[in-house]
């Protein structure tokens, strides 16, 4: 559950965690009609038996393309407010201690076992005739965890935290200077962070375009929004952030996110872009400049959307009841859980004759909530509940 406080007090944030929930339910759904979209996303793609019509693929492109956009580094950005507090309880050694547990063995189980397991039934499924051994070994990348990557790049950073942290307890240890913390965080702040993360995004995807795969499945060309994301939250948290959005950054970030998101069609319609499969190449990486403009506009996505969804988490997410508590508290789980149940439900449907539309209606409608029922079942009723 999210808490932050002293190292003596602890205070929990329901609508931190709610939010959390929100999300994991968000990305689960998404990754149902990835399964079954042309440009991918989802590895399920790889055996897929239909795809979208294009229109459709577009039209979902409007919809939920700008929170795929921005998503993933508010989990960053979430772990980078708690990360301090963490720390301050916990001291460098326990908290990265605590982080491996939590982070990397839910990848390693996924990368060796889980994920290669429940592809190669898909694979079976659609009629390949292969080993688990092929499947696990012939895996583009090596060592694919699925969704699990996430928790693969969070350890890596949280782990650089706690080494950063400990250098400069050290070095306060041995009388050295230290930066003071930052006066103020503010728009001009934001807006400094959004241009070092496009220009940062723009270089990076020059060797590795978006979408892109490498051994460990390392996300490589989403490094820049995931580390500024965290360091964001850290710098963030020493100004109550994870309490209060100052109500003017809330509405700013708010505006520049409703004005980008309603450009985007705009723009498609502008020049032409009708098929994302077809067109998307020249903004996924390389010296276009579609491709800057595809890192400036989630850029801007990730570091407004962000701080504009947790300002709107704290007035309308802090539910306490029941069914909130067991998300909430499921989150994590269900997050890691998706694999299995995505996949299955998806092979399940395989035999019948629908549209890939409803098929991806189908899994991510029942897909979502088995997913928290199982998260539940897990946490109450087994000892994996203390670690997750």
């Amino acid at each position: 559950m999210a808490t932050i406080g002293s190292p003596t007090r602890v205070e929990r944030l329901p609508h931190v965690d709610n939010l959390r929930a929100v999300m994991v339910a968000w990305i689960i759904a998404g990754h149902a009609l990835l399964g079954y979209s042309a440009i991918g996303g989802w590895p399920y793609d790889e055996v897929q038996e239909t795809t979208f019509h294009p229109r459709s693929e577009l039209a979902m492109a409007v919809v939920v393309g700008p929170t795929a956009l921005f998503v993933i580094g508010t989990f960053f950005f979430i772990a980078g407010l708690f990360a301090p507090a963490a720390m301050a309880r916990k001291g460098p050694g326990k908290f990265a201690s605590e982080r491996v547990v939590r982070l990397g063995v839910p990848f390693l189980l996924f990368a060796l076992l889980v994920w290669p397991l429940f592809m190669w039934f898909a694979y079976l499924a659609a009629g390949h005739k292969v080993s688990f051994w092929w499947e696990f070994t012939h895996r583009h990348p090596f060592l694919d965890s699925g969704p699990l990557w996430f928790a693969e790049i969070l350890l890596y950073v949280s782990l650089a935290y706690a080494a950063l942290v400990w250098a400069k307890d050290r070095a306060r240890t041995d009388g050295e200077p230290l930066e003071e913390a930052p006066a103020v965080l503010g728009g001009r702040q934001l807006v400094t962070l959004i241009g070092l993360v496009a220009v940062a995004s723009f270089i990076v995807r020059l060797w590795f375009p978006a979408q892109s795969k490498q051994v460990l499945d390392l996300h490589v060309w989403q490094w820049p929004q995931c580390v500024a994301m965290f360091g964001l939250g850290v710098a963030a948290a020493r100004f109550g952030w994870a309490k209060r959005v100052p109500e003017g950054l809330r509405r700013g970030c708010g505006a520049a996110v409703i004005i980008t998101v309603l450009s985007l069609p705009v723009y498609a319609w502008t020049v032409g872009l009708s098929d994302l499969a077809d067109d998307a190449g020249p903004y996924q990486g390389g010296v276009h400049w579609q491709a800057l403009l595809l890192a400036t506009v989630e850029a801007i996505l990730v570091v407004a959307g962000s701080v504009w969804v947790l300002g709107l988490a704290q007035d309308r997410l802090q539910g306490v009841s029941r069914t909130w508590r067991r998300c909430a508290r499921g989150s994590f789980a269900a997050f890691v859980l998706q694999a299995p149940v995505l996949l299955t439900l998806a092979i399940m449907l395989r035999p019948f004759d629908l549209p890939a539309e409803a098929k991806a209606i189908a899994v991510g409608g029942i897909g979502v909530p088995v997913c928290f029922w199982l998260a539940w079942q897990l946490i109450e009723r087994t000892p994996v509940g203390r670690y997750l």
